[in-house]
């Protein structure tokens, strides 16, 4: 019985160490799995029919092509698997998604679970609401429905303020961030507070984008990076030597600038946002500490 229970554990152990060795599981089986999100802004979108595009998938479809390259790869098979706020993290940790290419925060929480790459894009966090609205800020909030997105960072931070500010607010979820613009649009919700891009992504795809704007202050300055599996410290090397590699070589400037200055696909909405001195500080000197390290400044 004891040599049984052994040999289960050996065996277990053994399948999480070659679930950690994303490098070797790319090789052995040719493919490897990339989360994407649905609706984060030009960070991360479906262009329908299981195409999906953005600021970090093409970073990570960069990165993807250097690993291929590292491993000796003749072909790579990408798959693409939708992930959300919520399922994100659960579906990097049991392999069924090898590195996650969307909008999620580098906090101190997560990195108990996953681990990240360095930081790629740096988010302030702001509220949306409708031109005509009134809200100008976090304490005309008060009395008011405020939409955030389930499973964002934006939730705790929404709380926090409350605390602070002693504005008192009702909180509505949406199950992704189009549901939870849909909340603010159809006027069930008098604001949604979420990353600045994401909401100016949202708006400017919208039917009627002079119906809203971006107001108030920065509530929460948040490193945004790529994910992956944690404890696998050769395929973190690689993936952080290949944007750092970009960052160097200006390349990820150029990126930064097609999906955030330049007509964007597929009918050439503009997000008319050039790079914060915050993100240019992070792309100087390349690093991959968590949101507690900025709100410590």
């Amino acid at each position: 019985m004891k040599t049984s229970v052994l040999a289960l554990a050996l065996a277990a152990l053994a399948a999480t160490a070659a679930q950690a060795d994303t490098l070797a599981k790319i090789k052995s089986t040719g493919s490897v799995t990339m989360g994407v999100r649905e609706s984060s802004g030009v960070l991360s979108y479906t262009l329908g029919d299981g195409k999906y595009t953005g600021y970090h998938v093409e970073i990570c479809q960069r990165v993807l092509a250097d690993i291929q390259k590292q491993l000796g790869l003749a072909k790579l098979d990408i798959k693409y698997q939708p992930v959300t706020s919520q399922n994100r993290i659960p579906l990097v940790q049991n392999g069924t998604v090898d590195i996650e290419c969307g909008s999620t925060t580098n906090n101190q929480a997560r990195q108990r679970d996953v681990a990240f790459a360095v930081t790629t894009f740096i988010e302030e966090v702001r509220i949306a609401v409708k031109a005509n609205s009134g809200i100008n800020s976090i304490k005309d909030l008060n009395g008011k429905t405020v939409a955030t997105t389930t499973g964002t960072t934006s939730v705790q931070t929404l709380r926090r303020h409350e605390r602070a500010g002693g504005v008192d607010f009702k909180e509505v979820f949406g199950k992704d961030h189009a549901d939870s613009f849909l909340l603010l649009e159809s006027g069930r919700a008098d604001a949604f507070v979420m990353d600045g891009s994401l909401l100016a992504g949202l708006i400017a795809r919208s039917k009627n984008p002079a119906d809203f704007k971006i107001v108030g202050e920065v509530l929460s300055v948040e490193p945004i990076a790529i994910m992956f599996r944690k404890d696998d410290p050769a395929f973190k090397k690689a993936v952080d030597d290949s944007i750092i590699a970009m960052m160097k070589s200006g390349e990820l400037a150029k990126i930064y600038d097609k999906w955030f200055m330049q007509p964007t696909p597929p009918n050439g909405v503009r997000m008319n946002m050039p790079m914060s001195e915050a993100l240019k500080a992070a792309i100087a000197n390349p690093n991959d500490r968590p949101m507690e390290a900025y709100q410590a400044k």
